[in-house]
């Protein structure tokens, strides 16, 4: 077994794939999801304790699944007020996004249904549809003519897959085709939120509820550890669609609740980013002047530099790395070939100065490379 397992290693390795650890701490961050900052933020973590002061001693973890004995106090109000919050009848909360969307997925749809998932959806909504053992198919990314055309020969119950904000090249979905679509064949829209929770909508709740969607859509998942700072993930729906999630959701029912210091931080998290919404447009003029540099196709806090090739993604960002700045490249099979990039995220702790000394390094290394690479779409505007 041990010489198995280093064989797929070494096979990794000589195809330049093989991921390891490493420490983020000495680098200037462009690549973390803590796009409004509060993972970082010391008057949101002085919240947190004085509301868990004030609450008493809650315990030290969840001590259980939230059927036996983890269902203290701390989640019905933080339920509450998601629940107003994303203006749903019910929310559930779950231990991760992933965890949510996989248990979402796999437990609404069932053999004989059929499930539809845009290509560049993330990795656990689809496998919440291989679980489900519903027949699933991808459509071709924001593409509401293809997801149509395949939404003609679908079976059973129909479910449409989605996010808000796509988590590798930061773009949006056409959320009102799509939802028209949706109802013109009695399909359900399941939305993945992730990376829209706290940079947009009131409050923090999301792209659906910016655009005032949020009715339209079957379910909504949103997620904690990105915008929001802390860690954790949600589902909203209607009650009925929670209830049956307590009953039929195996990523919710068999695992162990989050303590209640998590618990009390995301309410707390979401409380604050209410008193201190400007970090949202902080954020946005972050965007437009990293814009004013390199155009992207990307008007979120992702902002991807397409640069085809392993071997030339990496040699990009590991002279970015040499200067300080913490930029990863994402490669194949992470996405598709040719389409290697940078995947660079912005927050509102980024430094004016900061933006404009990478956008200045990646003119630089746009340069030396070869026309092949420009011409695929490099994305940076030299003027």
């Amino acid at each position: 077994m041990e010489n198995f397992l280093k064989e797929k290693l070494d096979e990794r390795k000589q195809k330049g794939l093989l991921r390891t650890l490493a420490s983020a701490d000495q680098f200037i961050d462009f690549l973390s999801n803590d796009y409004l900052g509060l993972a970082r933020n010391q008057a949101l973590a002085d919240r947190i304790n004085v509301r868990l002061g004030h609450l008493g001693f809650l315990g030290n973890g969840g001590t259980g699944s939230r059927l036996l004995s983890g269902n203290h106090l701390a989640y019905a109000r933080l339920e509450t007020y998601l629940s107003v919050l994303f203006r749903s009848e019910a929310c559930l909360v779950f231990n991760s996004g992933y965890a949510a969307n996989q248990a979402l997925v796999s437990s609404v749809a069932g053999k004989g249904d059929t499930i539809f998932y845009d290509q560049l959806s993330h990795v656990c909504l689809k496998e919440g549809a291989w679980l489900s053992k519903a027949k699933s198919f991808s459509f071709q990314h924001n593409d509401v003519a293809d997801l149509e055309a395949k939404l003609n020969r679908a079976e059973g119950r129909v479910f449409v897959i989605t996010e808000s904000v796509f988590s590798m090249d930061g773009d949006e979905a056409p959320m009102t085709d799509l939802i028209a679509v949706c109802k013109k064949h009695n399909a359900y829209l399941i939305v993945d939120e992730a990376h829209s929770t706290g940079t947009f909508g009131e409050g923090g709740a999301g792209w659906l509820i910016e655009k005032g969607l949020e009715n339209d859509v079957f379910a909504r998942v949103y997620t904690f550890g990105k915008g929001i700072g802390v860690h954790g993930a949600c589902v909203a729906g209607s009650q009925v669609l929670i209830d049956y999630l307590v009953n039929f959701g195996r990523a919710f029912i068999y695992t162990t609740s989050l303590p209640p210091h998590s618990v009390v931080s995301i309410e707390e998290s979401f409380r604050y980013l209410a008193d201190h919404i400007e970090l949202q447009a902080a954020l946005r003029a972050k965007i437009a002047l990293f814009n004013s540099f390199v155009k992207t196709e990307s008007n979120t806090a992702i902002q991807p530099i397409l640069i085809p090739g392993n071997a030339e993604v990496r040699k990009v960002a590991a002279n970015l790395q040499q200067k300080g700045f913490n930029v990863r490249p994402i490669v194949a099979p992470t996405v598709r070939e040719g389409t290697e990039r940078l995947r660079i995220c912005l927050h509102t702790f980024n430094s004016d100065e900061e933006i404009g000394e990478l956008s200045g390094l990646l003119k630089i290394d746009a340069s030396t490379l070869d026309r092949k690479i420009n011409k695929n779409g490099f994305g940076v505007n030299n003027s």
